[in-house]
């Protein structure tokens, strides 16, 4: 797929689809591309949500154009393989072939492979914290950045808040924990730093990062606890909870998109 789209304000977007070899199957990335200036844009991994179990491209466009065209940078959009048929490490190896590819491409897309930013919501928030990690721990790639959008952090589920004081929350703990058990069906993944950043004691190293966490979201404590993890380890850290959002609502919020293109201007500025 291959077209040009007019967002309300800022240049045209290029967006392209290509199949690439993932860890088990075939995976798709969505490319998204202003139009070219001569400025050699930095690179941002963009992670779609769904609980490890569903979700879609289509389900990121509005964050990963709006990343695209406001940074501006080459932002590219990873169709991750899906539980339960494609249970963990699949995701997550999908992810760093996906940020390989990027690097190999990058010079005909006009983009420079050592701006590396990854984002992501919901799953998508772990995956991309996870695939940052890789990146450091086998170091052929430098990541420079990551943005975690009511990210899915703990599998143990043991740091989420009170359902009695969170109001009219859009994602149930039940549904969470399906989700783990599709994803994690062997009780010792859900300790593998890849799969549970919040046990990992190796947080040391990863690039800096922005954590966008709900009000209305059950899951805005291990969010928030994570960010105090990574600042305890060393990480440069921003954190901001955005009042009266929900969970699912977070990945297209105009607040939370502005402060994530705003730290990626920031962070993945080219330097002189």
């Amino acid at each position: 797929m291959a077209s040009l789209l007019d967002l309300e304000q800022g240049p045209r977007l290029c967006i392209e689809e290509v199949r690439i070899a993932g860890h088990v199957q075939p995976i798709v990335l969505r490319s998204y591309r202003p139009a070219s200036d001569g400025t050699v844009l930095p690179i941002v991994l963009y992670f779609h949500g769904g609980g490890f179990t569903h979700g879609t491209l289509d389900d990121a466009d509005i964050a990963a154009a709006t990343i695209a065209r406001d940074t501006p940078a080459w932002v590219v959009s990873v169709g991750y393989s899906l539980a339960p048929h494609f249970p963990f490490p699949a995701a997550p190896e999908d992810g760093y072939r996906a940020a390989q590819w990027a690097v190999a491409h990058a010079r005909g897309q006009r983009a420079d492979p050592q701006r590396i930013g990854v984002a992501g919501h919901d799953a998508g928030g772990n995956l991309a914290t996870c695939v940052a990690a890789i990146a450091r721990d086998r170091g052929d790639i430098r990541m420079s950045a990551q943005v975690l959008l009511a990210p899915l952090l703990d599998p143990s589920m043991t740091r989420v808040a009170d359902e009695r004081k969170v109001l009219c929350p859009d994602l149930e703990l039940s549904e969470c924990a399906r989700c783990y058990r599709a994803y994690l069906p062997n009780p010792s993944q859900r300790l593998h730093p890849y799969a549970a950043p919040l046990e990992s004691r190796r947080l040391h190293g990863l690039p800096p990062a922005l954590i966008a966490s709900a009000e209305h979201d059950l899951l805005h404590i291990e969010a928030e606890k994570y960010a105090a993890e990574l600042i305890s380890a060393g990480v440069p850290t921003e954190v901001t909870r955005h009042c009266k959002a929900s969970h699912h609502a977070l990945a297209a919020h105009p607040d939370a998109l502005a402060d994530v293109v705003a730290f990626f201007r920031k962070r993945l500025a080219r330097t002189k």
